[in-house]
């Protein structure tokens, strides 16, 4: 089997998606599905769907058209705003986008009267994390604008928290959105559908039993494909956290020294060595680097610790244990490294199907 590569189990992210969307459920939110991580893989965006999802969300229109082209028909957003370049490929590929400029509505509006199409909006609104989105006094006056464009339709409003600042949701500026909805419906009738909340970051806040107010959507990837929330990262009980691991080879196995030797300066990416003197020390290396992971997101088997890593080699200290070249090691990974060694051309993915007579559904406690 190829080496390196990620183990994506199809069952245990079905699981994950239909016990999140029933939870959710009882507090009056859908789950829009994230696929933005999983390139927009097909099989991956299937096996989301099974489980109840309202709709698939992707940033990259590239992936939406790769779900199409698998046969995927469902609803799609764009959830970031589209480029003017694209907006052609936007309507004819999503349902609905994300937006926070108007140029870029009349862009899409302009596409969607050519193809003669429809093209639903959902306007993102700024609540303090400082990425995208419009402020809050500025939110009657866009929609009122954006209300006379030809074949467009407002869907409703969404925000985005933790992702750039790491602002949480919390009572106040969910609060904020809820009133901000009420508004937009006070003045031009209702016409807002949906009042998206957010992503993984929210799922403490809505566990928690908080008055969810107007919120009726969740956008989840993280929550869905890991069994985290995002904030702290902690575990979310009744979910797997072991959907998708990393397999790398090893291409090395020496007991070398601990510390290096000669005149140390800065490495290939600008650190430089803080080693401890540990003595002569089991040393591996295996087929995987930086240019296809976030070093940071990897979490060795228990007695194995990270050393470091170059663009291609990764570099254990496994302790005590016997390892061979050609042995392969498991890896649990979070988001980041995985959203990075998804779009490595060099590492695998295997699809562990959902009907994998070893899996059960119930994860480990």
């Amino acid at each position: 089997m190829t080496s390196p590569r990620l183990e994506i189990d199809l069952g245990k992210i079905e699981h994950n998606a239909r016990y999140l969307v029933a939870r959710l459920a009882k507090s009056g939110i859908s789950v829009t599905a994230v696929t933005k991580s999983i390139l927009g893989d097909h099989e991956i965006a299937a096996a989301l769907l099974e489980s109840g999802v309202k709709a698939l969300g992707d940033s990259r229109v590239e992936n939406i058209e790769g779900m199409r082209r698998g046969g995927i028909r469902s609803e799609i957003a764009l959830i970031r705003t589209p480029m003017l370049s694209q907006v052609d490929r936007v309507v004819r590929q999503a349902d609905i986008s994300f937006n926070s400029e108007l140029d870029v509505i009349a862009a899409l509006s302009s596409a969607a009267l050519k193809l003669n199409k429809t093209h639903g909006v959902l306007l993102m609104v700024e609540l303090g994390d400082l990425r995208e989105g419009i402020m809050p006094d500025d939110m009657l006056r866009t929609i009122e604008l954006m209300l006379g464009l030809p074949n467009i339709v407002f869907k409703g409003i969404g925000t985005n928290l933790a992702c750039l600042s790491g602002i949480s949701p919390a009572e106040e500026n969910m609060t904020e959105m809820s009133e901000l909805a009420d508004s937009i419906d006070a003045k031009f009738g209702p016409i807002t559908d949906i009042v998206s909340g957010g992503n993984s970051a929210n799922i403490e806040w809505v566990l928690s039993g908080a008055e969810t107010g107007r919120i009726n959507n969740l956008r989840l990837g993280e929550a869905i494909l890991f069994g985290r929330e995002a904030l702290h990262r902690q575990l979310i009980v009744g979910l797997h956290q072991d959907a998708i691991e990393l397999v790398a080879e090893v291409i090395e196995v020496k007991t070398k020294p601990s510390l290096p030797w000669g005149v140390i300066a800065q490495n290939a990416f600008g650190e430089v060595n803080k080693a401890c003197d540990q003595g002569m020390i089991s040393r591996v290396i295996v087929a995987i680097g930086r240019q296809d992971i976030d070093l940071t997101g990897l979490r060795p088997p228990a007695g194995y610790k990270i050393i470091g890593a170059s663009s291609d080699h990764l570099v254990l200290d496994v302790g005590g244990h016997h390892v061979c070249v050609g042995d392969e090691i498991k890896f649990e990974i979070n988001y980041s490294a995985f959203l990075r060694a998804m779009t490595s051309p060099f590492v695998g993915q295997v699809l562990v199907p959902q009907a994998n007579p070893n899996y059960s559904s119930t994860p480990c406690m």
